[in-house]
């Protein structure tokens, strides 16, 4: 999905601003960047999330590889929400870039809310702090994925003004290793050598 902000995000700004996250006024949550210390909680939700994904076989991640990629190269970042002292869930995000818009956005790689808190507008909440976030950044969009069987997430996000971008493919190739690129993929790249 990708929402412009001059669309979606600014309209979640406003709500923000004006209620949007009304179902949080007695449950209202706390959002922190996470440190080094969180990785293992980071490394559970990552699991927890891709059991809930029927892919938790893909997980490869450990606390060591987290460390690196979070807090040495700040390559993503981590907010965690917490209501009465327990973490609710978190979300991980980096920043892209839009050449059409000539700026930076957010794109949100995995938002997770644990089972006892879903429904509760801990999501919704989530949400609203990633758009301030983008906005507080200058950033011109808010975007993320979502598997086509999750239903209930569809409905979520949908029901958020979000809006399905239905004619783009999106593609992947994996590369673990630079030496194992394949004559191909360093052609398309460019690499040489």
């Amino acid at each position: 999905m990708d929402n412009n902000l001059e669309e979606t995000g600014l309209e979640m700004e406003h709500e923000m601003e004006h209620g949007m996250g009304h179902r949080m006024t007695d449950k209202a949550v706390e959002f922190r960047f996470a440190e080094p210390q969180d990785v293992n909680l980071i490394l559970r939700f990552i699991k927890e999330l891709a059991d809930y994904e029927g892919m938790l076989d893909q997980v490869v991640a450990t606390e060591e590889l987290l460390n690196q990629w979070l807090f040495e190269k700040e390559k993503a970042e981590v907010i965690l929400g917490m209501k009465d002292g327990e973490t609710v869930g978190f979300a991980l995000f980096f920043h892209n870039f839009s050449t059409f818009l000539g700026r930076s956005g957010i794109y949100l790689e995995d938002l997770y809310v644990r089972p006892e808190y879903r429904g509760q507008g801990f999501g919704t909440a989530f949400l609203n702090r990633l758009a301030a976030i983008a906005v507080e950044r200058g950033c011109g969009r808010l975007e993320w994925w979502c598997l086509d069987w999750n239903k209930p997430s569809i409905d979520f996000y949908l029901g958020m003004g979000a809006q399905a971008m239905s004619d783009w493919t999106v593609y992947t190739g994996s590369y673990t290793h630079p030496t194992r690129a394949t004559p191909r993929s360093a052609a398309r790249t460019g690499a040489s050598g």
